[in-house]
Parts: structure tokens; sequence; C-alpha cells
């Protein structure tokens, strides 16, 4: 299994560049040039991940090389425009710690600035939640949370005395109280606090269905944001952990017999639903850490394996050509916008499912250098 993993890796990098990333397919498709965007920063995570577990120097110089052609000494981002005020746009800049203290780039110092002072013009909700786009007012998604607050948490610990720690943190108490299903223990895609579009409940403001990759990027920003925050703040650190642990006891019942999870989590079997890539191992990713770390019992990282295992048998194929292909992957979905997309059933499963798209291939080396961490069982 590493080989086949391995060669799929190498397979992605050796056809990619920071100006041609071929797992961007959002991106090929729209045939527009390549820009600074979450996609190539959560695919450089993974590979700076595998850096680390593999000492293979070729990952970090990978990654440095991608990510230094957007970086300008000045510090500023090649096609980066805070005032898009999109937190996808933050996401990427989480490697710049990273590679800064591999480097010692001054460059990537200065750029993590950068990206700092868009949350200082984010406009938020009355709860004080970020909005998850400018295009998106009133709303908050889940995807949001994984975009800017591991981010946001690092930024503030590491070099802003933990002054805005708080806020961050609250961000998730919020999302908690607001977007949590009580019946089910899942959380709703979106939530729009105006009340006012057209895929949000009257009451609740919540969106209709709990989309599995959206519960995957909250899954990891829980993980990510609490391994990052300093252990003085101990109650909030905690809190998270048990909002962890809750998410994740809520989600047994739903894993497949195959290990996976489906598009829309609570609906297996359905009509045109399906198991999904991309939020399965996302899901196996933030198990896997989060029993590493502690965050949860060991059983979950059990649970974690049985995903990614559950991905490799269904949809790591070979092509016809011999390449190696990750399959089960949903393009992208969201709520609103010009799609007009209303949050229906019908509408997550009408969006294209697609081979080495890197909201999948990432989360699954994510979840396979958690693999490689993984400890042998207690006794």
């Amino acid at each position: 299994m590493h080989d086949k993993i391995r060669t799929y890796i190498d397979y992605l990098i050796d056809n990619s560049s920071a100006e041609a990333p071929m797992w961007n397919l959002e991106k090929i498709r729209s045939g527009l040039p390549n820009k600074w965007n979450y996609i190539d920063g959560c695919m450089i995570t993974a590979i700076l991940s595998l850096y680390e577990m593999t000492g293979e120097k070729k990952y970090l110089d990978f990654a440095d090389t991608f990510v230094d052609w957007f970086v300008q000494e000045d510090g500023s981002i090649r096609t980066y425009d805070a005032h898009e005020k999109n937190l996808d746009n933050v996401n990427a800049a989480r490697n710049l710690f990273t590679l800064y203290d591999l480097t010692g780039k001054e460059k990537y110092r200065r750029a993590i600035e950068t990206v700092r002072r868009q949350l200082d013009i984010m406009p938020r909700t009355k709860a004080g939640n970020f909005w998850h786009k400018d295009i998106y007012p009133w709303q908050v998604w889940l995807d949001g949370l994984y975009m800017a607050q591991p981010f946001y948490m690092q930024y503030e610990t590491r070099f802003n005395g933990m002054a805005n720690c708080e806020d961050s943190f609250r961000q998730f108490v919020n999302v908690e109280k607001l977007m949590r299903d009580p019946r089910t223990g899942l959380y709703f895609h979106g939530y729009d606090e105006s009340r006012e579009m057209y895929w949000a409940d009257p009451e609740t403001g919540c969106s209709p269905n709990f989309w599995l990759r959206a519960l995957g990027w909250f899954s990891c920003a829980l993980v990510e944001t609490a391994s990052v925050m300093d252990e003085s703040l101990y109650y909030e650190r905690r809190y998270l952990q048990k909002m962890l642990r809750d998410l994740a006891e809520a989600l047994i019942p739903y894993q497949d017999h195959s290990g996976m999870f489906w598009q829309l989590v609570d609906r297996i079997g359905e009509e045109g639903n399906y198991p999904e890539t991309s939020g399965t191992a996302l899901i196996a990713y933030a198990l896997l850490k989060g029993a590493r770390l502690g965050y949860l019992p060991y059983r979950f990282a059990d649970m974690g394996e049985r995903a990614v295992e559950g991905i490799i048998d269904r949809y790591l194929v070979e092509n016809e050509d011999g390449t190696l292909g990750l399959g089960g992957i949903c393009l992208v979905a969201g709520l609103g916008g010009k799609q007009h997309r209303d949050g229906s059933a019908a509408y997550y499963y009408s969006e294209p499912v697609v081979q080495n798209e890197a909201k999948g291939t990432a989360p699954f080396i994510l979840a396979y250098t958690e693999l490689l961490r993984k400890p042998a069982p207690r006794r």
C-alpha cells in the first residue's frame, strides 16, 4: 500500500508547478491562470507534512519553490487581494509559518503579516464570526472555520502575545451554538444570521443538510486550531477537544461498512448519494491526528484508518494509461451564488465527481502521513 501511495504522490508533484498544478481542476476547467488559493494551500500543507515524516528533501524543495513563486520579497503575494475579504484565501498562509521556520526566508515572515491584515477588515456577524466571504453577507460556513482559524490562532499565539486567541475560540463556540443539530450531533453546512437567503431555515438560519466535506473541514479546524493553542488556554483548548470528541461520536453511526462516509452524511444508500473521498479523508485525518495528540480515545484512530482503507479500496485505481487516479471527489459545493445553490440533497448530488482534485488528494495525503505516525495499539 505504501509504495502505491508514494508513487501516486510523486506522480502529482512531477506533473505540477505553481503556474499549473494538475490537482486544481477548478482552475483548469475555468481556463484562467492559477492564483493564490486554498486548494493549492491544502496540497502544500500535505506535502510539508510528508516532508516532516519522511525527511525527503524533494518534498520541501517542491513546497518552497511553489510558494516562493507567489511570495514577493516585500511580503506581497502575487494574485492575492485582502480586499476580496474571502476566508478561503487565508488558508494557504498557514504554510508560511512552516516554510519560514524551515528556510529562514524573511519574505515568508512578511507575507504572514500581509495575510493577517485581512482578518482586521473582515466583516462579521453580530455574534462575532467572520463572514465566509464579502459576497456572502451575514453567512458562516463550516468550511471557513478551517480556512481562517488555525492561521488566526497560530499568528496570535506566536506573534501577537495571544491578544486575540479568545476571539478565535469564541467563533467556534458560536458555531456550536448556532449550527449544531441537537438530534444528530452533526453540523449544518451553512448559517445565515439574517435569515434572508432562500436556503436558510427561517427559524434557525441553517442550511438544510449535513454535507460531508463541510463536516470534514470543521473537524480538521478543531484539531488544527487546538494543536497551535498555548497550554495556558487550558479551558479553551479542552473545550475544542470536547467539541471534536462530540462530533467524532456523532459520526460513528454514519460510517459505512466500507469505512467511508457519504456525500450527505445521514442519507446512506439514498438514490444519488455516494461514498465521497474528500470528506472521508478529512475526517480520517482529524480522527487520526486527534487520537495521536490525545484529544480523542485511541479507538478513533482505528476508525480513521478504516476510512483511509475504504478510500484506497474503492477509489485509488490504475487508469487505462497506466497512471494512478484517486476518484470519488466532489469537485465543488457551496450555498447561494450565481448557480442558485439551494442546499438541497438534489443539489449536492448534482455536483461533478472527479479524480485527482486536491480537495480530495490533499486530505488523503494528510491522512496517510498520520497513518505513518500512528503508534502501535496500546496493550
